[in-house]
């Protein structure tokens, strides 16, 4: 997609206050620094639209971003930040949940990895979660000009294996938004699953 306008529609905690539009959404989740306003910048071709924020765990909303009035980009907060109390954690969880199991015009997620360790048990649960919803996952692998492209194929295997990847329904990527490589795959990847 050639992406020329942008907006943060709304920064959403209830299903009250998310957008009123049949647009198809994308979600983004993933940790803490993992770099989802990295890749969200990248897909957008902005370089700071979506903000990186200066303290990990401080998102605790659903961001809408509007992409060309044609889908929204969805926003979740991080997760496995240890600063956050226990019940901001479960105030957070359950706000996710209830969006991801309820959203008809959720028409995927972007599940978001850091391509030079193995996921943590926060990634895999994750990855579970979404599996058990039968949601529509891709797992973008950030970071990866932090690896030799000679160690990509090893980088991918611990990766799979460490969230025992379903390769019959889903897809990983490696991503870097410093390189750029990844970004037209992880549009092919958007524009095949908002066509559904």
């Amino acid at each position: 997609m050639d992406v020329h306008n942008v907006s943060l529609e709304i920064s959403a905690v209830r299903p009250e206050q998310y957008p009123t539009t049949d647009w198809p959404e994308i979600a983004l989740v993933g940790r803490s620094n993992v770099g989802k306003s990295s890749l969200t910048n990248t897909l957008i071709n902005r370089k700071s639209f979506a903000r990186t924020s200066s303290q990990p765990g401080k998102t605790q909303t659903l961001n809408f971003y509007n992409v060309e009035e044609q889908l929204f980009f969805v926003d979740v907060p991080g997760y496995g930040y240890a600063k956050v109390s226990k019940s901001e954690r479960e105030k957070w969880g359950q706000m996710i949940e209830r969006y991801l199991t309820n959203r008809p015009q959720l028409k995927g997620v972007i599940s978001l990895v850091d391509a030079r360790h193995a996921p943590s048990d926060d990634d895999i649960n994750m990855y579970n979660w979404l599996m058990y919803y039968d949601i529509p996952v891709l797992v973008v692998a950030t970071k990866a000009d932090k690896i030799a492209k000679g160690k990509w194929n090893k980088a991918e295997s611990i990766i799979k294996k460490g969230l025992q990847f379903d390769n019959a329904k889903n897809d990983l990527l490696m991503f870097s938004s410093i390189t750029k490589d990844g970004k037209a795959d992880v549009w092919q990847w958007i524009e095949e699953h908002i066509a559904e």
